[in-house]
């Protein structure tokens, strides 16, 4: 990746295919940092693309941070190889030295523009003499150095798109390669370190499909062997624009903040995509490995439905739930952002236990996306006691008291784990204790004793959830204020 901003959710994607391929065949995933436009860099981009390829669960082998056998791996540090490289070119003639000033390139740009044609490079440095070029360096002259685009290249069999070819030099002019200040362009440097880091498949966007032609003249002119190249169709949203890099909210900071889980951010970008052998909500990244083949790629863009992350995370977050090890991780978690909402409130420490924050877990396993809906104002019965007197209990039903004493009789005659089945069965039969309460008033009636609101989970959840004790005495200090 260029290293002009953060990593987002189509390079993430970009960067999944990449892993899953090198996995599935047993190979070396590397992250390789383009830096060559300095004026574009954007300072600790690189290390937060890197911490998020970490936090995603798809760590590169080989990378700035982590080094490896062909390093370095920003190409700024690379600058004297890509040197010797355009020196050959140049040696060869398969390059030459271009001296048109920027105020020329423009005006040949508005040129073209004015005559509604598309603006290109009249390579009119390509035919200076070796003594013409001489002199202008002697001058002192500033210059590129350019790649000489030839005529009929040879088609190649894209991983994807299967076979292609463009006659890149009937449509553009010949490409500057080595920049005056020394530092290459994409096409040369791609192409260099390609060749000696040893890359053997090379999985990127479908907006270089184009170039790609015109990278396979340069392995040419050098007398190298290609990688393979798979381009990915684009990813767009679900109306078929271009995902929107302004706002701010398809970077993956932003939905690691949010609180989504990396697992549902790779479930969701390959299932709007293609490679896999169906599409199914809640894969692995082992299922995703298991399952891929280059060849299922299609070649029509993915479009990415980000309402439906919450569902794609509702699902993985279950299985966090379920799974003991993970689970122990989202309770360290729930503690914190339990103590971040209601630490100002007199939090008692018995919700902040473990075992109290795994029942919670438990309980609303499948009825939550985010974890941060666990410390919600739906849910702020379960961390701070409401203040609920016996005048409001009495509106919901005059027969507050009774029913409060019922209550308490069933929760000290129970021996065993409470649960919500056998609870709405107790409930049932002692709502037929009571003169002329309906079955609805008395939940009413309780859920404002256990939470203070109208809404929430069931009251037999909600009591299994407090657990005996706390019921008992949410219902003491209600009846006696």
């Amino acid at each position: 990746p260029t290293i002009t901003g953060f990593l987002h959710l189509g390079g993430l994607r970009t960067a999944l295919y990449n892993y899953i391929f090198a996995k599935k065949h047993q190979g070396t995933f590397i992250l390789r940092v383009e830096d060559t436009d300095q004026n574009r860099v954007v300072p600790g981009a690189a290390e937060g693309i890197e911490d998020m390829l970490d936090w995603a669960g798809i760590p590169p082998d080989e990378s700035p941070g982590r080094g490896g056998p062909a390093g370095p791996y920003v190409q700024s540090l690379r600058l004297e190889l890509y040197r010797r490289a355009s020196a050959a070119l140049l040696d060869s003639g398969a390059a030459y030295r271009c001296f048109c000033t920027p105020h020329r390139l423009e005006l040949l740009r508005r040129e073209a523009v004015r005559s509604q044609q598309t603006p290109r490079y009249d390579n009119r440095c390509r035919h200076l003499t070796p003594t013409e070029v001489a002199q202008k360096l002697s001058q002192g002259l500033d210059c590129v150095v350019r790649f000489r685009l030839e005529k009929g290249v040879e088609p190649f069999q894209d991983l994807v798109y299967g076979w292609n070819k463009h006659e890149v030099a009937e449509v553009e002019g010949d490409p500057v390669i080595l920049k005056g200040d020394g530092f290459p362009t994409y096409h040369l440097a791609n192409v260099v370190d390609d060749h000696y880091m040893g890359i053997t498949h090379v999985l990127r966007g479908a907006e270089w499909l184009a170039s790609t032609s015109k990278h396979l003249l340069l392995y040419k002119a050098f007398g190298w062997e290609p990688p393979q190249f798979g381009h990915l169709p684009l990813l767009l949203n679900k109306d078929g624009g271009k995902l929107s890099k302004r706002q701010g909210d398809i970077f993956l900071e932003r939905f690691a903040r949010d609180g989504f889980l990396p697992e549902a951010l790779l479930d969701i970008v390959t299932n709007c995509g293609s490679g896999f052998t169906e599409k199914q909500m809640g894969r692995t990244l082992e299922e995703l490995i298991a399952q891929f083949e280059v060849g299922r790629i299609t070649t029509h863009s993915a479009l990415l439905d980000l309402e439906a992350l919450p569902e794609f995370n509702r699902i993985h977050l279950t299985r966090h739930i379920e799974n003991q090890g993970l689970r122990q991780r989202l309770v360290r978690e729930l503690q914190g952002l339990v103590e971040l909402v209601y630490g100002d409130q007199q939090v008692d420490p018995d919700v902040l236990e473990d075992e109290y924050m795994e029942r919670v877990l438990l309980l609303r396993k499948g009825h939550i996306s985010l974890l941060k809906n666990l410390v919600s104002s739906d849910y702020s019965y379960l961390w701070v006691r409401p203040s609920v007197s016996r005048q409001q209990l009495q509106t919901i039903s005059a027969e507050a008291d009774e029913i409060g004493k019922l209550v308490l009789g069933l929760m000290t005659r129970q021996t065993a784990a409470l649960t919500v089945e056998e609870l709405n069965k107790d409930l049932r039969s002692l709502q037929k204790q009571t003169r002329d309460t309906k079955y609805s008033s008395m939940m009413q009636l309780l859920r404002l004793v256990l939470s203070g609101r109208q809404h929430g989970p069931s009251v037999a959840e909600m009591m299994v959830t407090l657990g005996a004790e706390e019921v008992c005495g949410r219902i003491h200090r209600a009846l006696s204020s």
